[in-house]
């Protein structure tokens, strides 16, 4: 079994891990920056949530235009000049005077580069890890997620009680360029996994022949709906608890990595594929207690626990993996990552929606039921054997 220093020892790992640390860093500072800015000049609480968040939306566009270049791109020159685009689209949201639409169409085409940035790095990820240590790999970097964006608010906060908002801005800026150094410095040249240019057209065709699998369908389907819901359950944390809001996001991001470590570095492989939906009902199924007028001890309890099932998103990357070829694999990684971010934002606005018509805790049990339904319904699909690779010329 694969430990986190044989990881971390493994040539190009750790330069791409601190490259991608320092993009997440930068996008929580930033987006911290840019809400506040917002928020200051409309005293808008949508239009500042939008700010942070909206970019999100700006993915599904991507799914159907530019996907097909996380596999057409040399991947270290692909990974240090999305580092430097996010840079220059940060620090023109710095410019004193932007216009609302101004920020509006950066904050969409920082969204855009983003749909193929995952592409690009978890293919990458697969071709400088071994198959077997794949899934310890990702862990890490979905652990690195929590504790970055933790640290990321931690350190904006304090940035911003020292420089305004656009200066805030213009670190995060900078943060951008030092990941993109990182990444030109540390990782070695590769060609692209797949001939030929990026294209609308290519990216329309081989999005078709992924969906057209029924089993990578469900596959898909499965990675981005159950969680969706639940995020949406976690955006409504705040106005389920106001004053202590705070932790219930801390209990939160431990129990996703407490799934994490135990799914990438304890759990065998025979038991990974009959695991899936019992993650996925851990996931949603302490959800359902938010109906019920709740001690905070248990609310605290129920958040962690539910969150430890994120985890199944793990094992769903692994067996997405077995169901593709290695000329698409960037596509199919970027397909998955741009539809669950855009699912999240979805499920985001949903909730809210339910917000506005029952009460908050109950809303959150009813995201949570869809997440079981959808699960269930999957289920039997997700059991069967994985096919053989679809390989697309």
């Amino acid at each position: 079994m694969s430990t986190y220093r044989e990881l971390f020892r493994t040539p190009e790992f750790t330069p791409m891990f601190a490259s991608a640390s320092a993009t997440i860093a930068a996008r929580t500072v930033s987006g911290l920056a840019l809400g506040t800015l917002v928020y200051g000049a409309t005293g808008s609480p949508l239009l500042s949530a939008l700010s942070m968040f909206g970019s999100s939306f700006a993915q599904m566009i991507g799914i159907f235009t530019v996907l097909s270049a996380a596999d057409r791109l040399p991947p270290r020159a692909a990974t240090a000049g999305i580092a430097v685009l996010f840079a220059a689209g940060t620090a023109v949201l710095a410019v004193p005077g932007l216009p609302a639409w101004g920020m509006v169409l950066v904050v969409l085409g920082i969204g855009l580069v983003n749909s193929v940035a995952g592409g690009v790095r978890w293919g990458l990820l697969h071709e400088i890890l071994p198959a077997e240590r794949y899934l310890l790999g990702r862990s890490v970097f979905n652990m690195a997620v929590g504790v970055t964006q933790i640290a990321g608010f931690a350190a904006g906060g304090l940035l911003l009680v020292v420089l305004s908002p656009r200066q805030a801005l213009l670190a995060a800026a900078g943060l951008n360029l030092l990941a993109a150094a990182v990444a030109r410095l540390g990782l070695s040249g590769r060609p692209p996994r797949a001939a030929g240019r990026p294209s609308i057209r290519r990216t329309w065709q081989v999005n078709g022949q992924l969906w057209a699998s029924p089993a990578r369908r469900a596959t898909y389907l499965a990675m981005w709906l159950p969680n969706g819901f639940i995020v949406g359950c976690e955006a409504l944390f705040v106005p389920y608890a106001p004053a202590s809001a705070s932790a219930l996001f801390v209990v939160t991001a431990f129990g996703m990595l407490t799934g994490d470590v135990l799914v990438g570095r304890v759990l065998p492989q025979r038991h990974r594929r009959r695991l899936i939906t019992p993650l996925q009902i851990l996931l949603a199924a302490p959800f359902l207690l938010f109906a019920l007028p709740l001690p905070y001890g248990v609310a605290l309890t129920a958040a962690a626990l539910g969150a430890a099932g994120y985890s199944a998103g793990l094992l769903l990357q692994e067996r997405l993996l077995a169901q593709t070829g290695d000329d698409i694999r960037g596509q199919a990684l970027g397909l998955h990552s741009a539809g669950m971010l855009t699912m999240q934002a979805v499920g985001t606005t949903m909730a809210g929606a339910v917000a506005q018509i029952l009460p908050v805790g109950a809303a959150m049990a009813v995201m949570a039921l869809a997440s079981l339904c959808i699960s269930a319904t999957l289920a039997a699909a997700i059991r069967r054997p994985i096919t053989v690779p679809v390989h697309v010329g």
